[in-house]
């Protein structure tokens, strides 16, 4: 869903979710700790590596977590360009450097108001791993 009257074009943050076409887990593992003193961490495959080199190329994306079966990130999106031609690009260069799609067509964008909605966020980001259970896109 779209912002009725927002123009999409100014400068704005945009926080993104892409999943992975019927939420395969291509991405990697959450590995769970040891002992309770350590934390969840992910664990890529090579594919979520292909995933991350790219991503970390991107121009704008400020804070980025790659999932099991989706990513998460914060882009900061310059004026007059639309965070749909930067995902698309992401996108083409994954599938370009795997010789396939791995990507859902569509994908879950929310335009950062302020201050407070981006700490929500960041945070959301920085705990996606130890928060894996509980998380909307979880699958054993």
């Amino acid at each position: 869903m779209r912002l009725r009257e927002y123009d999409y074009l100014q400068k704005n943050v945009v926080f993104v979710t892409v999943c992975v076409n019927h939420r395969e887990k291509l991405l990697g593992e959450v590995l769970q700790p040891e002992t309770e003193l350590e934390i969840p961490s992910m664990q890529l495959s090579k594919i979520g590596q292909v995933v991350e080199s790219f991503t970390e190329t991107i121009s704008g994306i400020d804070k980025y977590v790659i999932m099991p079966n989706h990513v998460h990130m914060i882009v900061f999106v310059p004026e007059g360009k639309h965070i749909s031609t930067i995902i698309r690009s992401w996108k083409t260069l994954i599938t370009k450097q795997l010789g396939y799609s791995i990507w859902q067509r569509e994908y879950y964008d929310h335009v950062i108001r302020d201050e407070q909605d981006y700490q929500v966020r960041w945070n959301y980001i920085n705990n996606n791993v130890t928060k894996w259970a509980l998380d909307p896109y979880y699958q054993k």
